[in-house]
């Protein structure tokens, strides 16, 4: 057996030419506690450009194997490991409790194998496909974190998401809507707009020709400071920067703005009169946790929902897939199949 394999590898911090994909990358092998994972999936997150570009605070171990969704089977135990077999199908939870992040300051899923430590490991479903559990841990699970963990949306909102046809973005509308909410999703072009409407989005609009608060006065009505009745019940906003000022004005009274990222600038301007005249809940969620990755997985296995795949890539191109992150040009979420070009 070969001790080496093929991975995109993240050399230092620059544009998406600092990952080089590599044929003679070193095979990890088991140590006590961990196993090696034969990642038959992976999927991108935004996360992964912040990573390329570098982040204030975050020290990465260069050379890093980028990608914090994998999922796949054991193909080797550790020392002390117990409770799995080699061809176990499982899905990593994407954050070592001590080490940090997958992809980040551990080697990742974009390489043919991977080394997890064992407390990382949730059964994968047979029900469940590898492409599917893939989309699932960062995206989905930071979405049932903030939607249904928090208990945050409920049947009948009124629920505005931005930056919707992205990761997070799908994956709220697909919640929201097996929650009986009505779902108002913007996005960057109508194209993607009616591939949200497939996915459940009972309304859309165009932000690049339209201004989502423009909208939601339009159709929903100008928020009022005495009333109930005008605005929308919860605004979904990852995005910060520019969008955060009318964020404030399309919430109804009593309202609430859920918060679990900032894409586009995390110190927008801010205008506290809105927040207490009109009573806003400013709720934060942070990542996710293995119930959510759970759930999520029992979902897809009963058919409750499926997530949305942009495409299928192998790894040799895989920077292709990533730059399309990077340019917004996908809806849903871009897998990775490391043996796809075997």
């Amino acid at each position: 057996m070969t001790d080496t394999m093929r991975a995109l590898v993240l050399e230092g911090h620059g544009d998406l030419d600092r990952l080089r994909l590599r044929d003679d990358h070193p095979k990890p092998t088991a140590t006590p506690g961990h196993v090696v994972i034969k990642v038959r999936a992976t999927s991108f997150n935004y996360h992964d450009i912040f990573t390329t570009r570098g982040m204030p605070g975050i020290k990465i171990p260069f050379p890093v194997v980028i990608g914090l969704d994998l999922v796949g089977d054991v193909a080797e135990l550790g020392e002390g490991v117990t409770g799995w077999s080699v061809g176990d199908r499982v899905l990593v939870h994407p954050i070592h409790p001590e080490r940090g992040l997958m992809g980040e300051t551990l080697d990742g899923g974009l390489a043919q194998y991977a080394l997890v430590s064992a407390e990382q490991l949730i059964p994968l479903p047979d029900e469940v496909e590898y492409a599917q559990a893939a989309a699932l841990p960062v995206a989905y699970g930071t979405a049932h974190r903030m939607i249904v963990g928090k208990e945050t949306v409920k049947a009948g909102d009124k629920v505005l998401i931005l930056g919707a046809s992205g990761g997070v973005g799908t994956a709220s509308v697909i919640l929201c809507k097996k929650l009986g909410a009505h779902v108002i999703a913007a996005v960057g072009d109508d194209e993607k707009g009616a591939k949200l409407k497939e996915i459940g989005a009972d309304e859309v609009v165009n932000y690049k020709t339209e201004s989502f608060l423009d909208y939601v006065k339009e159709h929903h009505g100008k928020p009022r400071r005495y009333s109930y009745d005008t605005g929308v019940d919860v605004v979904i906003n990852y995005t910060g920067g520019d969008t955060w000022a009318p964020t404030l004005r399309c919430v109804k009274l009593g309202g609430k703005i859920l918060v679990c990222g900032a894409t586009a600038g995390y110190d927008p301007t801010e205008d506290l009169r809105y927040i207490w005249t009109f009573e806003l809940q400013v709720i934060g969620s942070n990542g996710f946790t293995g119930d959510d990755f759970r759930a999520l997985l029992d979902g897809v296995a009963a058919g409750d929902y499926e997530p949305l795949i942009d495409q299928v890539l192998p790894l040799s191109r895989a920077r292709e897939g990533l730059a399309r992150l990077e340019e917004r040009k996908f809806i849903g979420k871009i897998v990775v199949d490391p043996w796809g070009d075997e």
